[in-house]
C-alpha cells in the first residue's frame, strides 16, 4: 500500500526542514503526530439510544474507521445518567488514516466553514493540538439529510513532543491555518 500524500510531504520535506529550523542533532528528535482522536459527547443518548448509532456511522463515514462507544463512568442522576450508559462515540486514528484525515480537514473541510479566519492556537502545554468543530456538516462525506441534529465534534492532534513551540511548527508545516494574532 503507497503512502498517504501528507506522510510523504511529512517524509520527504516537513521533517528536513524542522530538523533544521529547530536546531535538533537528530533526526529522531524532529516531532511528528503520533494520532488524532475524534470525540463526539452524545446527550441526546438519554432519551433516545438511536441517537448513538448515528452518531457511530456518521463518525465512520467520515474517518473511514469504526467508531466505539464511550460509556459514562460514573452514575449522575441531574442528567438521567447512569453508569455504563452509552454517551460518546470516539475514534482514534493513526498511521495513513489519520495523515488523510489530516489532509482532507485542513484542505477539504476547513475551507468550506462559512466566515472562516483561521482555527485558535490551542495547545494544551503537553506538545498536544485540539480544535473544536461546532457541526461536522462541513465534512463532505456527511449527507445533510440524514441528522435532525447538529453534533459538535472534538479533534485532538497527539504530537511526539512535549514543546508546544515544537507542536506549533510542526503543524504550521503542515499548513494547519491558524488565525493571525492581533499582536
Amino acid at each position: 500500500m503507497s503512502k498517504s500524500r501528507l506522510n510523504e510531504i511529512y517524509e520527504t520535506e516537513i521533517r528536513p526542514q524542522l530538523l533544521k529550523e529547530l536546531n535538533l542533532s537528530n533526526i529522531m528528535e524532529v516531532p511528528k503526530i503520533e494520532k488524532i482522536v475524534l470525540n463526539v459527547g452524545v446527550k441526546d443518548a438519554v432519551d433516545d439510544s438511536k441517537a448513538i448509532q448515528l452518531v457511530v456511522d456518521g463518525i465512520t463515514k467520515i474517518t473511514g474507521q469504526k467508531a466505539v462507544k464511550t460509556k459514562a463512568k460514573k452514575s449522575i442522576a441531574n442528567f438521567k445518567i447512569r453508569e455504563g450508559m452509552d454517551i460518546g462515540v470516539k475514534v482514534t486514528l493513526r498511521k495513513d488514516r489519520m495523515y488523510e484525515f489530516l489532509d482532507r480537514f485542513i484542505n477539504l473541510a476547513l475551507p468550506t466553514v462559512r466566515d472562516f479566519n483561521g482555527v485558535k492556537t490551542s495547545l494544551d502545554g503537553q506538545g498536544n493540538y485540539s480544535v473544536g468543530i461546532k457541526e461536522w456538516s462541513i465534512f463532505p462525506e456527511i449527507d445533510f439529510n440524514t441528522f435532525e441534529k447538529i453534533y459538535g465534534l472534538n479533534i485532538t492532534i497527539h504530537t511526539s513532543t512535549k514543546s508546544d513551540k515544537y507542536a506549533y511548527e510542526l503543524l504550521k508545516k503542515f499548513k494547519m491555518p491558524f488565525r493571525k494574532s492581533s499582536k
